[in-house]
């Protein structure tokens, strides 16, 4: 029997490569807003709760179950932390964090004890980066929602897996909603975006990294957490070994100063 398999952000980036590749052996539902409502797609904003009850209530009409569920709707913020504007932050949490919270709630009554769900973070979930607070927070938030909510359903069968990318090729750092307004505490803002654009071609390619992440999704059994990338895995070992302080300095001299 074919899996019934929900992805968000299909429409672009890992989440198109994820459906794709998918469709290949199994059933795909891509909800994103750019989606036209057929048997396989759904029009939905994670951002909007109605939309997501709306495309949830879809998937229970018309398969009435989900095998797996792959949270990849998701978008930066980058700027000075204190003059970023509280829409902008709102919205990025709504996307990042409650929209996929709200996701997962709507999926769990359509799961069974052999169902898994990959919620698709990032690196940033792991390590403070300057100018990029709010997206870091919104994705260390939904990262440990992730591991909580693995140990609630832990005794039920069904799998909670974040997986956290390094830097892709994808569209996400021209998706990204950057705020260049300064003041006399944010000197070091133009050096560091300049410093983002500067790492472009040194990221991963779409391919690469999507076949990893396929391949996690199609493990029978999973770990809580996955890293995509080298230099991210030694990021997070030096992390876990070295006094915060030390590490903070060393993501500031690679990244800002």
């Amino acid at each position: 029997m074919k899996k019934i398999v929900v992805i968000t952000g299909a429409s672009s980036g890992i989440g198109k490569f994820l459906k794709e590749e998918f469709e290949k052996k199994e059933i795909v539902i891509s909800l994103s807003r750019k989606q036209e409502k057929t048997d396989f797609s759904y029009p939905c904003d994670v951002a909007n709760l109605e939309s997501i009850n709306d495309a949830f209530k879809f998937i229970q009409q018309k398969y009435g179950r989900i095998d797996i569920l792959i949270n990849n709707a998701g978008y930066g913020v980058c700027g000075v932390t204190e003059l970023l504007p509280e829409n902008a932050i709102k919205e990025n949490f709504d996307v990042n964090f409650f929209g996929l919270l709200n996701c997962i709630k709507k999926a769990l009554p359509l799961m069974n004890n052999k169902s898994k769900i990959f919620n698709i973070n990032s690196a940033c979930a792991l390590f403070p980066l300057p100018f990029r607070s709010i997206y870091c927070a919104s994705k260390s938030a939904s990262h440990m929602l992730s591991l909580s909510m693995r140990m609630e359903l832990l005794k039920y069968g069904i799998e909670v897996v974040s997986i956290c990318p390094g830097d892709i090729k994808t569209n996400f750092s021209k998706n990204r909603i950057i705020f260049e307004d300064e003041n006399i505490r944010s000197h070091n803002l133009k050096k560091t975006l300049n410093n983002i654009s500067s790492r472009e071609n040194k990221r991963m390619p779409l391919n690469k990294a999507g076949k990893k992440i396929l391949k996690i999704c199609n493990k029978q059994k999973t770990k809580p957490l996955y890293i995509i990338g080298f230099q991210y895995k030694i990021f997070y070992f030096f992390s876990k070994i070295l006094p915060i302080s030390w590490f903070n300095k060393i993501l500031y001299k690679l990244f800002a100063k």
